[in-house]
């Protein structure tokens, strides 16, 4: 039986290659240490969601593990000698990289460098997937001309129409301490791929979503909006009238595309990931269309300052990722997240209730 490391096993992206692999018939080793409930207090708890793998996956293993102690990354990779890797474990979060600026680059740019160098160790030839994020480019994506419409902002020009390829630029833009720690795990990932030969790949993820969304206000904005809508929370946005745009992937799609690039391996390669111009929406319509599915009106105030380094329109253009794996496309609709994540946290604000 195949053997997948999976860091960051608990969270969004992590539980979901999880399952999929387990379905796949591979034996799934997972690794994590709920960093989340240190970053995020009780609202990022991810405990329930390792322990639903364990009682849902027969072949799944859990592993204490926290990828800054670099000792018990080269024992775990020595002993376990997967056959493919897969690292979403991060800090992530911008405005929490500026609290805490030693914890962000420690465990997003020194825990992506240990996983890699104890790869290279004990598997060098186990494909290595490194979650990266679409906050490597900074804010160079606001420098592209914008047209303002109704509800959203949108490219201007007819060749930004699908959206922003990997050719954007990764320097001389502001990035936040988070976006730079990234850039730094990113830009090794692919080092370790060219210079030894390993195939390495970076997924810069636009918005990844899904209903196993652990949704807080600083990271999962559209698990946090729809939990919000259902509660009658106050949502907060912050600046560009709410007309910034994201396009959204479903965390399921985020593991097929994996899966391809396991089966078919390339040595440093980068991909844009997201949900493409079919799945993008803006802060207002991801609002009406939570409300059409709860059938609740939103609850919101306008704070007119943007976040720091905020991109205003970031659409994936998936033009690289669909030429190099024909085989992989969007397989889940915008209304399909919404209506799934929207029946996740009824269930979830159900079971908290009768505790």
């Amino acid at each position: 039986m195949k053997k997948i490391l999976v860091t960051g096993s608990s969270g969004l992206i992590g539980s979901e290659v999880c399952t999929y692999f387990a379905h796949e018939g591979w034996e799934v080793h997972g690794a994590d240490n709920n960093a989340r409930a240190f970053f995020f207090g009780p609202q990022g708890d991810t405990r329930w969601n390792q322990q639903r793998l364990q009682r849902e996956l027969p072949n799944f293993v859990h592993h204490e593990l926290d990828v800054r102690d670099r000792p018990a990354v080269l024992q775990l990779l020595e002993t376990l000698r997967p056959d493919a890797i897969v690292h979403t474990a991060a800090q992530p979060s911008h405005d929490l990289a500026a609290r805490m600026p030693f914890e962000d680059f420690d465990t997003n740019a020194v825990g992506t460098m240990n996983l890699l160098e104890a790869a290279r160790r004990f598997c060098p030839e186990s494909p290595f997937v490194h979650m990266s994020t679409n906050k490597v480019y900074g804010d160079a994506p606001n420098e592209l001309p914008l047209k303002e419409l109704d509800t959203r902002w949108d490219y201007a020009r007819p060749e930004d129409y699908d959206g922003i390829t990997e050719q954007m630029r990764i320097d001389q833009s502001k990035h936040s301490l988070f976006g730079a720690s990234k850039v730094a795990a990113d830009i090794m990932v692919q080092e370790y791929g060219r210079y030894f030969g390993m195939g390495t790949c970076c997924l810069r993820g636009g918005c990844l979503t899904g209903p196993n969304h652990s949704g807080v206000e600083l990271h999962g904005f559209l698990s946090y909006l729809i939990k919000c809508n259902l509660e009658g929370r106050k949502y907060t946005i912050y600046g560009y009238k709410g007309k910034q745009v994201r396009d959204n992937i479903h965390s399921y799609d985020v593991a097929r595309f994996i899966h391809a690039f396991i089966r078919n391996p390339r040595c440093g390669e980068v991909y844009n990931l997201g949900g493409g111009r079919g799945n993008s929406c803006s802060i207002l319509e991801a609002f009406q269309m939570a409300e059409a599915v709860s059938g609740k009106k939103m609850v919101y105030e306008y704070v007119n300052k943007n976040r720091e380094g905020d991109h205003i329109c970031y659409i994936s253009n998936l033009s690289k990722m669909r030429a190099h794996y024909p085989e992989w496309n969007i397989s889940k609709s915008l209304s399909d997240i919404f209506e799934e994540i929207h029946a996740s946290w009824v269930e979830r604000l159900k079971a908290s209730a009768s505790h």
